[in-house]
């Protein structure tokens, strides 16, 4: 679904990726592991078109969409759910899933809107109250559910773990497999490595702005230079 081809980026004159190539295959889980400080995140924004290409192509389905807009990216079914959230925190609940579905027919939205909160039960429940008064793992929920709304072909998840409480960090996982499963393809960067490979069919290893090692995610689970940095544990 997705080739990344020798893609550089930069902030000014500091490159934050360098000449990095990978593959999303349509029905996958892939995640991006690595440092702080790493890319991980330079990557999704640029896959989204928030941030601008130096040098590179990105091929979805085969197309090029290197120069697209970030919102015509949208309308291909690229949808990224940021990090840390970034709820509209003075929309009510509901407001933001409508949000999520604004480029959809109105009538077929509304049905989403509905199909997220059975789905999300909290966010039914809550759907009335400014989406800013919710627990750092509600609005994580209503951040993945927002995205969802749009259809997405590709979801592009930043750090869905990040500040969450152990039972949360469960819970969120648990929806990214269930959607998984359902057929969307996931594009996963998240800081808890042993997470980030458990759930993944696929994973890179990111050290600044190169990718390092790649390979099927259960293997790099068992690769001695991966357990030593990122799993915390010695061998």
């Amino acid at each position: 679904m997705l080739d990344v081809v020798d893609l550089t980026v930069a902030y000014g004159p500091m490159e934050a990726v360098r000449d990095v190539s990978f593959q999303v295959r349509e029905g996958a889980i892939v995640t991006l592991i690595g440092p702080n400080g790493a890319g991980k995140t330079t990557i999704l924004n640029t896959l989204s078109g928030v941030v601008p290409v130096r040098s590179g192509r990105i091929l979805l389905d085969g197309r090029d969409i290197t120069g697209m807009s970030a919102h015509r990216r949208v309308s291909e079914g690229v949808i990224q759910v940021p990090e840390g959230r970034q709820v509209l925190a003075g929309m009510t609940v509901r407001e933001n899933l409508e949000m999520g579905g604004y480029r959809r027919p109105s009538r077929e939205a509304q049905r989403d809107v509905a199909r997220m909160e059975e789905r999300f039960p909290i966010l039914g429940e809550r759907r009335n109250m400014a989406a800013g008064s919710l627990s750092g793992g509600e609005q994580q929920m209503l951040a993945i559910a927002r995205g969802l709304m749009a259809r997405p072909r590709l979801l592009l998840l930043d750090e869905p773990s990040l500040g969450l409480a152990p039972l949360m960090v469960k819970a969120v996982f648990e929806i990214i497999r269930q959607v998984h499963d359902e057929g969307l393809t996931v594009l996963l960067v998240e800081q808890n490595a042993h997470l980030a490979l458990a759930t993944s069919t696929h994973a890179y290893v990111i050290e600044s702005g190169k990718i390092v090692l790649d390979g099927p995610a259960d293997v790099l689970r068992s690769d001695p230079s991966v357990i030593s940095t990122y799993l915390g544990q010695t061998v």
